[in-house]
């Protein structure tokens, strides 16, 4: 019988040595690749075909909920589990916007990464009892909440270049990334700026923290 396979991706090598050996220890798993980034996540998901994606949200060059976006628009099959620090109730919504159907804090790793890979490979979803409860209060008081307004639209492409530019690329770099013209790149952010009604890069990181496209 073929093993389910995990990929694993987060910027920290020790947290994805101790990711592996929590999936390592079930003998019908595998690890079959390991990620840096977010974007390094979306190319081996469409290599090595997995069956379950582990994303940290707070990847370099491509977070982990745009990621998640990416890997399920090429591969709806993929079982998406988001591993974070954040269990606040914007966060778990942005969560399940993506696709993701798992949720857990790395604080409780230990005790729920197996029963949630495993919840996932039935395709079933599964989110950390913490989350469950923020998830149920934001159902029984939604009735008496203000509807939010509604936020600027921006694409997957200005989403991406709002993270590398907030990373502190240049526009040159930018331009490398996505293999485009730097006046490609200057009309991007021209767009974003004017969209969101921002006018400077500090003002951008702070729209990309609070939208959850960096983290500070």
């Amino acid at each position: 019988m073929a093993k389910a396979r995990i990929l694993i991706a987060d910027d920290h090598a020790i947290v994805r040595r101790g990711l592996r050996a929590l999936a390592l220890s079930q003998r019908a798993w595998e690890v079959c690749g390991e990620a840096q980034n977010g974007r390094e996540a979306v190319e081996m998901s469409a290599t090595l075909k997995p069956d379950v994606a582990i994303l940290d949200i707070g990847m370099p060059e491509l977070n982990g909920l745009d990621a998640a976006r990416q890997i399920l628009r090429n591969d709806p099959r993929v079982e998406i589990l988001i591993l974070t620090m954040h269990q606040s109730e914007e966060v778990v919504r942005e969560v399940l916007k993506a696709g993701a159907r798992g949720y857990v804090l790395k604080s409780d790793a230990d005790e729920n990464l197996v029963k949630a890979i495993e919840a996932l490979l039935q395709h079933k979803p599964f989110f950390t009892s913490d989350i469950t409860d923020v998830i149920l209060a934001n159902y029984l008081d939604n009735g008496n909440e203000p509807v939010a307004p509604a936020r600027p639209r921006v694409t997957t492409r200005e989403r991406e270049v709002i993270q590398l530019l907030c990373e502190g690329k240049s526009n040159k770099e930018v331009a490398a990334a996505f293999d485009i013209s730097v006046r490609t790149v200057e009309t991007h952010r021209a767009t974003i700026m004017h969209k969101l009604g921002l006018t400077s890069l500090s003002d951008l990181v702070r729209y990309a923290i609070r939208n959850k496209i960096v983290e500070p």
